[in-house]
């Protein structure tokens, strides 16, 4: 089975009639939709669900910067020639008269925009900034250029909207990751914006990088430092403006939409998940027993459409008759924490064994060895299954691959697979409560239909299903191997068992022939 096959196989019925008001889809109806983010994993599937299933939006603006030699409008053209597109081309195929490439960047002071860009902008009826630096090692000029810099750009601009109906930031549910309980609600920055701005300004690279461990403080990585942040600029910049904020936990692939499974990324558990189906990750520093609080991005997607109504409909203020007008505070900012484990928790013990036991149903032929993985608590066990089972293969295989004058490769990607395991670790061996009620209520105010369209309620969520299209996502979208190779895949997998369990009974045999002798030499056997 290809690719286009499993993705025309794994696509939800567009016949499927839905009764009932439409409301979401209403509003988006004939108005100018921003989206920052366009290019990245959440801003493809925004795009593309925006584009079908609110089939009357007037225009969607995508704001790109020029990048590898190609102009916005061509990265655009790129972008919507990738293969998750098929559904709405099918449904929509009229969409790519309402997208509209914007050429600017969101690191840079004013957005990098032309003055007819900002003027097109200005008629903008709803933001949704999805645009962020994700990287957990990202240097900390990056990281707050782009996300926090980038943020109060794009509230300077929401200012000028005449008729402003709704601006969604997409913050992370671990920009306050040092609280145990993370509720729907601001909390205090480690340090205020516009001083971190100074300090920007002031130190060169090196002497930044200096004081980042400083800055940090109990933040674990940049991304989540400078997200939180970000948060303090919303909320201290969004007086007069219609304005929420979504929280994701843990994005992973999609479970229904537009295609089950689909992933464009190796970041947090899908790497993971790749490591071990492709056979070179055999140990993890993970509590099993903690709960991994994790999103399918399509909730994540729909969460974010619907938060743009709801704000419209509770926080929406004439900005155009607003101006130099003292107008009353409103009520706090809505907070809508995209997450799981409220509802539906699964563990990391759990999540692993479902995707272990139905991966080795779809082996791929990118796979180089036996697939197995050992979660340790403890860092000295870890440390233990790193040395045999990474690095002493891979001296092995990279000495057998210099000897027949091959490129030795397997180091280099433990290194790499080692480098992942450290930054992902905070995150492995620690658990955090969540509130969610705010995303509850928004269901609640949904009408039937629109659940149907809008799907983001993780009760019906189940774990050992969602596993199945996720395993097969990540070997058809990231191992880029189609299904149809599965028999193939499977007679290579029994090989490589094969040579496993010899190699295996050969170290022992060794191993116990070197203890036989060293036992005759002291004359004890």
């Amino acid at each position: 089975m290809s690719q286009a096959t499993y993705i025309q196989d794994m696509m939800a019925d567009p016949a499927l009639e839905i009764s009932g008001p439409q409301e979401v889809a209403s509003f988006y109806a004939n108005r100018n939709v921003l989206l920052t983010g366009g290019a990245g994993f959440l801003g493809r599937l925004l795009a593309e669900k925006i584009l079908r299933s609110c089939p009357d939006v007037k225009s969607l603006l995508i704001l790109l910067r020029a990048k590898k030699g190609r102009s916005p409008k061509e990265r655009l053209k790129l972008l919507f020639e990738d293969s998750m597109f098929d559904r709405l081309r099918k449904e929509q195929p009229g969409y790519s008269r309402k997208v509209v490439p914007i050429d600017g960047d969101i690191s840079q002071v004013g957005l990098g925009l032309s003055e007819e860009h900002r003027e097109l902008l200005r008629t903008t009826h709803i933001v949704i900034h999805a645009a962020a630096t994700v990287r957990f090692d990202e240097s900390l000029r990056v990281a707050v250029n782009v996300n926090v810099r980038g943020t109060n750009e794009l509230l300077s601009l929401a200012r000028e909207m005449r008729n402003l109906k709704a601006f969604v930031h997409v913050s992370t549910a671990y920009s306050n990751c040092v609280q145990d309980l993370v509720e729907e609600k601001f909390y205090p920055p480690p340090i205020d914006g516009d001083k971190l701005f100074n300090l920007l300004d002031i130190l060169d690279d090196a002497s930044l990088e200096h004081l980042v461990p400083m800055l940090l403080s109990k933040w674990p990585n940049t991304y989540a430092f400078t997200k939180v942040i970000a948060e303090d600029s919303i909320r201290r910049n969004c007086h007069n403006l219609p304005v929420c904020v979504v929280r994701p936990s843990i994005v992973i692939a999609t479970a229904k939409e537009p295609v089950p499974g689909w992933i464009n990324n190796v970041y947090g558990a899908t790497g993971i998940v790749l490591g071990v189906a492709v056979g070179l990750l055999h140990t993890l520093h993970c509590d099993p027993e903690l709960v991994a609080d994790m999103i399918p991005a399509d909730y994540v997607v729909n969460t974010i459409i619907v938060a743009a109504w709801d704000v419209a409909k509770t926080r929406c203020i004439n900005i155009e008759n607003a101006v130099n007008v003292m107008v009353p505070e409103v009520e706090d900012v809505p907070i809508y924490n995209s997450v799981s484990s409220c509802q539906k928790p699964i563990t990391w013990g759990q999540f692993m064994k479902y995707t272990s036991e139905l991966g080795l149903e779809t082996p791929s032929l990118a796979t180089v060895w036996i697939r197995f993985l050992k979660l340790n608590k403890y860092n000295w066990l870890h440390k233990v299954y790193m040395v045999f089972c990474h690095l002493l293969p891979a001296i092995i295989v990279d000495s057998l691959a210099r000897l027949t004058g091959r490129k030795p490769v397997l180091w280099d990607a433990y290194k790499k697979i080692h480098k992942f395991s450290t930054v992902i670790k905070y995150f492995t061996l620690r658990q955090w409560r969540f509130n969610n009620n705010s995303v509850l209520r928004l269901w609640d105010k949904l009408s039937s239909a629109d659940q149907s369209i809008f799907e983001f309620n993780v009760e019906g969520l189940n774990w050992e299903d969602y596993s199945y299209s996720h395993v097969r996502g990540i070997r058809v979208y990231l191992a880029k191997d189609p299904l149809d190779t599965i028999p193939a895949a499977a007679a290579k997998y029994t090989r490589i068992k094969i040579a496993h369990y010899t190699l295996l009974t050969a170290i022992c045999g060794i191993f116990l022939w070197l203890i036989r002798s060293l036992l005759r030499v002291v004359g004890l056997w």
